[in-house]
């Protein structure tokens, strides 16, 4: 099975500062999902910012989909992540003037092969939105009307993941995704998490600093914090 998520020999560092990320290699399949732990300033959103083509400046080869991140053009790279990728950011960046439904479906307007995946699963784009927002403990008919930004913090977090799993992209990467949730709602946001993305055949990558997630997860990448 061909990996979804390959990286040879990466390192990178600030300029003028020590060596951050130094990883040889690293590659998950279909379903594999990955958790990556470490102390304050270890380089945890970093590396998500390399893997989602953020940041570049790196040594070493990463690869996505298949595709060598470094070989693409600008407008490739947006293809690629608009068709392969789901990002849950710590920031949320849910649209104020988007409704509920609108911002799960947000990544459907630019990708035809994540829109064509959502209807094939749901019948629309507004069946799977529903869906997802309801498998994550969301009732839309009760907050579907309700603003973004009159939503709970936890609430517009769930939204946040809805948003990166409809349209069953590739690779999932999640920053800090339960910082806003209790340990009951984290580990049943977690349980239904790797469950949606199994279900879709993605990879996650999600970053944490709660050691208590760990055992959720097939594959553990720590990383130390730098002097």
């Amino acid at each position: 099975m061909n990996p979804v998520l390959s990286l040879t020999d990466v390192r990178f560092a600030w300029p003028e500062g020590p060596q951050l990320i130094n990883i040889a290699a690293l590659e998950l399949t279909a379903g594999d999902h990955l958790f990556i732990q470490g102390p304050s300033g270890s380089g945890k959103s970093t590396l998500l910012n390399l893997l989602g083509g953020f940041l570049a400046g790196y040594q070493g080869q990463i690869q996505v989909a298949g595709q060598v991140m470094a070989e693409l053009s600008r407008r490739q790279l947006d293809q690629l992540r608009a068709d392969r990728l789901g990002i849950l950011f710590q920031q949320f960046n849910l649209l104020p003037y988007l409704d509920l439904i609108e911002n799960v479906s947000l990544p459907c307007r630019f990708s035809k092969a994540r829109s064509e995946n959502a209807k094939a699963r749901s019948g629309s784009l507004h069946q799977e939105a529903e869906r997802l927002l309801q498998r994550l403990g969301l009732d839309v008919l009760a907050l579907g009307k309700r603003p973004i930004t009159q939503l709970s913090i936890g609430q517009q977090q769930r939204v946040a993941a809805a948003r990166a799993l409809i349209g069953s992209p590739s690779l999932i990467i999640a920053d800090e995704p339960t910082s806003a949730l209790d340990s009951h709602h984290r580990d049943l946001f977690i349980e239904l998490l790797l469950e949606e993305s199994a279900q879709c055949g993605s990879s996650l990558v999600l970053v944490s600093h709660d050691p208590a997630l760990a055992s959720f997860f097939s594959h553990h990448l720590s990383l130390e914090a730098q002097p």
